[in-house]
């Protein structure tokens, strides 16, 4: 029997039970960095790999325009959203986040959030003990909306139902259920917010900062021609607020691995820059965030021996790749110093994505998070501390992960 004709059998469900492993564990049955399989009852390749990533990220090869299903759209991107653009639309559209990615602007970020940061930690002292996790989202989303220039109340209620409604759509993204339906009241009570916004921007009656992110998507023409609708402008805004206040998974890991390897808190705390960076590189690739990014074949596909008919599902082994022995060497130890014992590769460290990010669809906001983490890694290292009984496992059947407390910390000073 050929590869064209050998019956696929539907792997959704151990998709959905596996999670993170699923295509790591589908790769050790395999030959090689590839496996086909079927999802939802359509055909798809899986791929890993420096290689495998720039096939992936080839518009020759992979469309990502009405890739991403329904429910993801619903709840993470929004409709619309530059995710689901291609080709001119899509450089065009992600032109208007380009600006946000020059040093001057993610410093400015940076500012912001750690700003909020150090006027929140005072509160967290008095309260005795507080969940890191909601209280990091809780200051992203603060910094984030006063870098964007959004206005956000003053009120601590009001930055903590924001940031509630921002991790809501991310942690309900790829499940079903109660989580799911949080993420989708989440988006539309945030979408109405930020489209009402922009309806007040264009009619005078609120003026953005010059340059800001407010202003940028407001003004901003896409391949047509014509403005961004109020809610397709909503979205894109969403596209910059949401995963500057996600980053509130990774900070719960330098947490957790500053707990776990003590050793490495010392030369944070005094300001190591090269290590907080390979440090920050290695909570990146070492921790789950992403399990793997899909895309449709844009025609017949083979590689390494393994075919997907135009159409197809197309997916990128985020977690294998970051966890492939063949690139990293002992990949389930946690050692920084890898990232300093030699330069890695673009398309070899993918938590975020590959490819280019002024080009392709890497997030470009990559940048933002690798700034925000090496500071609050700082900050985490110099805060005192101590860390009460609890439950710190990080259950890679869920997705997305993070310790199952979200990090207690108490006394802190």
């Amino acid at each position: 029997m050929d590869v064209l004709s050998r019956p696929l059998i539907d792997r959704t469900l151990p998709l959905l039970t596996e999670g993170y492993a699923w295509l790591p564990n589908r790769m050790r049955d395999s030959s090689g960095p590839v496996v086909r399989t079927r999802i939802l009852g359509r055909p798809a390749l899986a791929l890993r790999g420096p290689e495998a990533v720039r096939f992936f990220y080839d518009e020759q090869n992979v469309h990502r325009q009405r890739a991403i299903p329904e429910p993801v759209l619903g709840t993470l991107f929004g409709h619309e959203a530059v995710h689901t653009l291609d080709g001119t639309a899509h450089r065009t559209r992600k032109a208007m986040f380009l600006p946000l990615l020059a040093p001057e602007r993610i410093a400015g970020l940076v500012e912001e959030v750690t700003a909020a940061w150090d006027d929140a930690v005072p509160a967290w002292g008095r309260r005795g003990a507080v969940v890191l996790f909601d209280e990091a989202s809780t200051v992203l989303t603060r910094g984030v909306h006063r870098w964007a220039g959004i206005p956000l109340a003053d009120a601590d209620a009001d930055a903590r139902s924001v940031a509630r409604d921002m991790i809501a759509m991310v942690d309900g993204f790829a499940t079903a259920g109660p989580r799911h339906l949080r993420a989708r009241r989440a988006r539309g009570r945030q979408e109405d917010r930020l489209g009402r916004l922009v309806r007040e921007v264009r009619a005078g009656d609120v003026t953005p900062p010059e340059d800001s992110v407010l202003a940028l998507v407001c003004g901003h023409r896409d391949a047509d021609g014509a403005p961004l609708d109020e809610k397709t402008a909503a979205v894109e805004l969403l596209n910059v607020v949401r995963p500057t206040a996600a980053v509130a998974w990774f900070v719960a890991f330098i947490a957790h691995a500053l707990h776990r390897w003590p050793e490495h808190r010392a030369r944070l705390s005094d300001g190591d820059s090269a290590f907080t960076a390979a440090f920050t590189h290695e909570v990146r690739r070492f921790y789950p965030f992403v399990p793997f990014l899909g895309g449709l074949a844009a025609r017949d596909l083979m590689w390494r021996g393994e075919w997907v008919p135009a159409g197809g599902l197309v997916l990128l082994d985020v977690y294998g790749q970051n966890h492939d022995e063949s690139l990293w060497g002992d990949p389930y130890a946690f050692r920084p110093q890898r990232f300093l014992d030699r330069p890695v590769e673009r398309d070899e460290l993918i938590p975020q994505g590959g490819g280019d990010p002024r080009t392709g669809h890497r997030c470009p906001g990559e940048g933002i998070t690798i700034g925000v983490l090496e500071a609050l890694a700082v900050r985490l290292a110099r805060m005192e501390y101590t860390v009460p009984e609890q439950n710190l496992a990080i259950p890679l059947h869920r997705i997305p992960t993070r310790p199952h407390s979200g990090f207690l910390i108490a006394d802190v000073r």
